[in-house]
């Protein structure tokens, strides 16, 4: 098995990784999203791959995993002294491959490379498949006086 940093060559597989996992996760996506989805990532890749988006993959004959870091930089506060942040995304393995440690040797890659960018903390959602891997490689579970909230601007569950 290689582990390693995508390139723009394994941007196909990069689609169909990503469309796998929401297809796991997302139980009620329906072919409206799905197209509206695919039409829009392979532009995301190529216009933020190696750029605020990065992408790890873990090869046997084709890829068979991978895990998402995207990288964004806001005002210093004493949460984020260097401003730059890291979340992860989409850690996903193929059924037959799972069980492994596939997940777990590229959670390892991206924090070393988060490291090297000088990344203040890196943060993710966990569900609670992933939440003993990622607490064993120590993550933390967030306690804040803050609400994780949001306001829909599109409208983008439209059938």
């Amino acid at each position: 098995m290689i582990f390693e940093k995508a390139g723009i060559d394994d941007l196909t597989s990069l689609v169909e990784l990503r469309m796998s996992y929401l297809t796991e996760d997302c139980e009620n996506l329906s072919e409206f999203q799905k197209k509206q989805i695919l039409e829009k990532l392979p532009n995301y890749y190529r216009n933020h791959l190696d750029k605020d988006f990065f992408a790890y993959v873990c090869r046997e004959e084709k890829i068979v995993g991978c895990c998402f870091l995207c990288v964004a930089e806001r005002p210093s506060n004493p949460a984020f002294i260097n401003g730059k942040i890291g979340t992860v995304m989409n850690v996903y393995t193929k059924p037959e491959c799972r069980r492994r440690g596939i997940a777990s040797k590229l959670i390892k890659l991206l924090l070393s490379d988060a490291e090297k960018m000088n990344l203040d903390f890196v943060e993710l959602k966990a569900t609670d498949a992933g939440y003993n891997l990622y607490k064993s490689l120590g993550f933390e579970d967030v306690i804040s006086k803050y609400h994780d909230m949001k306001f829909l601007l599109t409208a983008h569950n439209a059938n």
